[in-house]
């Protein structure tokens, strides 16, 4: 799958750990008739009993030894500022700082000078699976890493071998020699429910053995971010050093590997995400029994159905993963998938949003053949695919910016001329001349290729004014821009 933007807009991700901030209940008080106080005892006991909170010091206690604190030394290129721009203002203002590494992705980087080596140095952390010194964290704890170092809560310090990493699950593996070590016990992430209790113990900026809770936000959650990890969401209070940190539900069980935060400072927001950790877990048992990752692909570009591409293509609701283009000879186009089939649903499990079937493909093994339920020009049909390799590509998802409103097509268009067919790699197709009205406003521009119509291919004007007099709310153009192709849905008045 692949991800491509006409115009992208992105979330500031901070890749840092993840705490979870508990709040306090309030009760209010309110003077009641005497006639009433006892029943109103007796209501405000009631009421109070299922706001009760699970016991967070038992859990750390059975649980905080397995948690470890890591510590990572490095080396990055980087190069020189001149002589002029060193010290007063232009000084780095993260250069003495331990988390130097973590704020200096955030900062544009020096203009000009020779290349040099810089040492960095990283702290996150981490738990360990298995009594022999198996330990899980992030991968981008541990990137870039020369040396890396394990401390135990008993103060005791490892140097660590890292045993494998993978970026597109930010999930990586370290081996200690040691024995008879503290571990922790991991849960089922299809037990966690959203609004559940959960807590975090991890190092943020380096205070060790820190304990925060909070509750589940969201399951499932995808990022704009190039993963495939179908995150969960908690209210975490998140800074750098939580990074591969556990997150335990309230029978201090092991749900999720603390990852990453939504801010716009770089500082805790109030959103925070984890890994699963089913997901997690395959990804290390990979990685001890080979070394590497091999993560299954179906070979296609996806995009969001909104609430005016349901309406063109006549779904009930505006679910599923929009195909906005098949590679030549992925396992996609094996199976038989089309550009402007949707995608609602993989062995069963419905697609929600597009980001679904990325992390459901991620969770199957190169070889893996899929039950796909798709929807075909207002029917349903289910064909199967046989999953392949990615390799070194990231599972993504197209998306489409473009808003559409009310108003006429608005759009002039002329058939492809021979050697405009051949640049576009089109046999057919439409150039936009002029744009005015509802397609403007929806994103089209002159010199887009229209290449389909709800699914259809278009070969004339005549068969598009055809298709846009047969549909009722909107029309979905497939259009093709600077070699991207994209579904992008115009309102009709």
């Amino acid at each position: 799958m692949k991800r491509s933007s006409l115009s992208p807009s992105r979330l500031v991700l901070a890749l840092a750990a993840a705490g979870i901030v508990g709040g306090a209940g309030v009760t209010a008080l309110q003077h009641t008739p005497a006639a009433h106080a006892a029943n109103a005892v007796t209501t405000a006991t009631a009421a109070a009993t299922p706001m009760a909170l699970p016991d967070f010091s038992r859990i750390t206690a059975q649980n905080g030894p397995a948690v470890v604190n890591i510590s990572v030394t490095g080396t990055t290129r980087t190069s020189d500022q001149p002589a002029a721009s060193r010290g007063g203002r232009n000084a780095d203002p993260f250069g003495n700082d331990p988390f130097f590494e973590f704020f200096r992705r955030f900062q544009p980087g020096p203009q000009g000078g020779m290349p040099r080596e810089m040492p960095t140095r990283g702290q996150g952390s981490g738990f360990i699976v298995s009594a022999d010194g198996i330990i899980l964290t992030n991968a981008h704890v541990v990137r870039d890493a020369d040396q890396v170092t394990v401390k135990l809560t008993d103060r005791r310090e490892y140097s660590a071998k890292v045993l494998g990493s993978d970026a597109k699950t930010d999930v990586a593996v370290l081996k200690i020699d040691a024995k008879d070590l503290p571990t922790v016990t991991t849960g089922r992430i299809q037990d966690l429910q959203v609004g559940e209790w959960v807590l975090a113990i991890g190092a943020p900026f380096g205070f060790e053995n820190t304990v925060t809770a909070g509750v589940v936000s969201a399951k499932g959650r995808s990022l704009p971010d190039d993963s495939a990890v179908p995150f969960i969401q908690t209210d975490v209070a998140v800074n750098p050093g939580n990074s591969g940190g556990p997150l335990f539900n309230t029978r201090g069980e092991v749900v999720g590997i603390n990852a990453q935060i939504y801010s716009r400072t770089g500082g805790y927001q109030g959103l925070s995400f984890a890994i699963p950790i089913d997901l997690a877990l395959k990804v290390k048992d990979q990685i001890v029994a080979t070394g590497k990752v091999e993560h299954a692909r179906l070979g296609v570009t996806i995009q969001e159905v909104n609430q005016a591409l349901a309406d063109s293509f006549k779904l009930e609701r505006p679910e599923g993963a929009l195909v906005a283009s098949v590679e030549s000879g992925s396992p996609a186009d094996k199976a038989g998938l089309q550009t402007g089939d949707i995608i609602r649903s993989v062995d069963g499990t419905v697609i929600r949003s597009s980001g679904d079937l990325p992390a459901i493909i991620s969770l199957a093994t190169p070889g893996d053949t899929v039950a796909l339920d798709i929807w075909r020009k207002g029917r349903s049909q289910r064909i199967e695919a046989r999953l392949g390799s990615a390799g070194d590509t990231a599972p993504t998802v197209a998306r489409n910016d473009a808003q559409a409103s009310q108003g006429r097509l608005g759009l002039a268009l002329r058939p492809l001329q021979p050697q405009e067919a051949q640049a576009v790699g089109a046999p057919n197709g439409l150039v936009v001349e002029s744009v005015a009205g509802a397609a403007a406003r929806a994103g089209i521009n002159p010199g887009d290729v229209v290449l389909a119509v709800n699914g259809t291919a278009v070969k004339d004007v005549e068969q598009v004014r055809s298709i846009v007099e047969k549909s009722d709310k909107s029309v979905a153009l497939l259009i093709q821009r600077d070699g991207d192709k994209i579904f992008v849905p115009i309102r009709l008045g």
